[in-house]
């Protein structure tokens, strides 16, 4: 009986179209990372060790696509783990983004980790920080969030990946799921990790989800924050709106009209895993909205790379282009934009041929 629930909840009718490809990435943003600072207010929102990192993983799908759920089955295993334990606020802190937005300016509340179909709290969307419009950034009462180390692309001083749009963000339900789920409540008593595994549940979005800018249909799925090594396995269901067309993205030994999505599994510690953030230098963009100037920041690891960027227009076509020159630690480099028309643009950077996007407006 469990079986039939979870099966009618992720495979929601429609008609499978095995040659469509919806699913264009999987991002994991390095949303933040803790410092000795943060550890000021562990009486209030529980321990946070020191180099704790916060990952935010989005779904990134063609436009007119929503995400349905991210599953676990007999044949497909649903992981998340870390090689310590992952990092729970223990004040307003849950298993979803269900905080109100007027609390996330307290103690580390904005680092918990959750599971979502794109919600950041209850009523705003989570967005990479660099598509962040800017408005309205918590500012935190406790002093504290304040780090601005350049491995983790913008500070969240400037830019925290908190967007409130005309309409809210789907609410999450969760599907054969028992209590394994509670490594992500409220709670640091140990029981907190290492893992999160299913092979008969979903988290799911009953209507289905799509991101708050239908251009780049980006949907945040997970906020994960720890001191270890965080590692994933993810299975997907996607559907188009228009065709009503079902796809399933797994991440190993397709079966039938499956399709393999190598980007599914992560290793935070792998320099071999295909998604694109982690084996490229981290890449980001201010000020965004710009007028005059655009600054392309890039922060390498000790491994050197030679820059190359592309910025494009809605329609594609590339209206300026040229090189940052070689990229090792952090490298800025600054474009003249003035002479562009307003409106959207994509900036793309191109690490020896590892690729990076990321979208910004001129005024």
């Amino acid at each position: 009986m469990k079986k039939a629930l979870l099966c009618s909840a992720i495979l929601i009718a429609g008609m499978f179209n095995s040659n469509a490809q919806g699913l264009e990435n999987i991002i994991v943003e390095k949303y933040y990372i803790s410092d000795a600072n943060d550890a000021s207010v562990n009486s209030t929102g529980g321990v946070l060790p020191v180099g704790s990192v916060t990952y935010r993983v989005y779904v990134d799908m063609a436009p007119d696509y929503v995400l349905q759920s991210v599953y676990g089955d007999p044949n497909h295993e649903l992981r998340i783990q870390t090689t310590t334990l992952f990092f729970n606020n223990e004040d307003r802190g849950a298993i979803h983004p269900t905080m109100n937005f007027n609390f996330l300016d307290d103690n580390t509340v904005m680092l918990d980790s959750w599971l979502s179909v794109g919600a950041a709290c209850n009523g705003r969307f989570g967005v990479l920080k660099s598509a962040d419009d800017g408005v309205g950034t918590v500012v935190n009462v406790d002093g504290v969030l304040q780090n601005n180390d350049p491995l983790m692309g913008i500070p969240l001083t400037q830019q925290d990946g908190i967007l409130l749009t005309a309409s809210a963000p789907e609410p999450v339900i969760t599907v054969g799921i028992g209590n394994d789920i509670n490594v992500f409540d409220a709670q640091n008593d140990g029981t907190n990790g290492p893992l999160f595994v299913t092979t008969n549940g979903a988290w799911a979005s009953v209507n289905g989800s799509s991101g708050p800018d239908a251009a780049t249909n980006q949907v945040l799925i997970a906020q994960i924050t720890t001191d270890g090594t965080f590692s994933f396995t993810l299975n997907l269901q996607i559907r188009n709106q228009t065709t009503l067309a079902v796809e399933n993205y797994v991440a190993s030994n397709p079966t039938g009209n499956e399709i393999q999505f190598t980007p599914l599994t992560y290793n935070s510690s792998s320099s071999s895993v295909s998604n694109i953030q982690t084996v490229a230098p981290s890449f980001s963009v201010y000020p965004n909205p710009v007028s005059e100037v655009l600054t392309l920041v890039s922060a390498s690891s000790g491994k050197s790379y030679n820059g190359v960027y592309r910025i494009y227009d809605v329609l594609g076509n590339v209206v300026m282009a040229g090189e940052t020159g070689t990229v090792s630690g952090t490298h800025k480099h600054q474009i003249e934009v003035s002479a562009l028309n307003a409106g959207i643009y994509f900036v793309e950077m191109d690490y020896n041929g590892s690729r990076t996007v990321r979208k910004f407006t001129k005024q």
